[in-house]
């Protein structure tokens, strides 16, 4: 049996056992696009490093900006730490960093 299978003495899983293995469902649900939304918290960091992100993706602040429309302004502040950006953007710059592509494909017809 695996680890988080073994049981007591009475052939009984433990407690820890159980809500491993409960958390790893809930996991998998999670994964899966199966979990009620209202189920699970997401996690979004506090910082994220904006100028990493474009230079990743070899852009200048002009062509980062007119491609994901973010005005130019607001990538050199949150760049040069006059701002942070909040909650929705940090999302925004999060999925950029992972699929730029799909943000491009998704913004194709709204950002001119």
């Amino acid at each position: 049996p695996r680890q988080s299978e073994k049981k007591d003495e009475k052939g009984q899983m433990s407690k820890f056992g159980k809500r491993l293995i409960k958390a790893a469902k809930g996991a998998r649900a999670i994964a899966r696009a199966e979990a009620k939304p209202g189920s699970y918290r997401v996690h979004v960091p506090a910082d994220v490093d904006v100028r990493g992100i474009r230079s990743r993706l070899g852009l200048s602040q002009a062509a980062f900006a007119s491609r994901f429309g973010i005005p130019q302004g607001t990538i050199r502040d949150w760049e040069q730490g006059r701002r942070r950006p909040e909650g929705p953007a940090r999302v925004l710059l999060l999925v950029i960093k992972e699929e730029p592509e799909a943000v491009s494909r998704a913004l194709g017809h709204a950002v001119a």
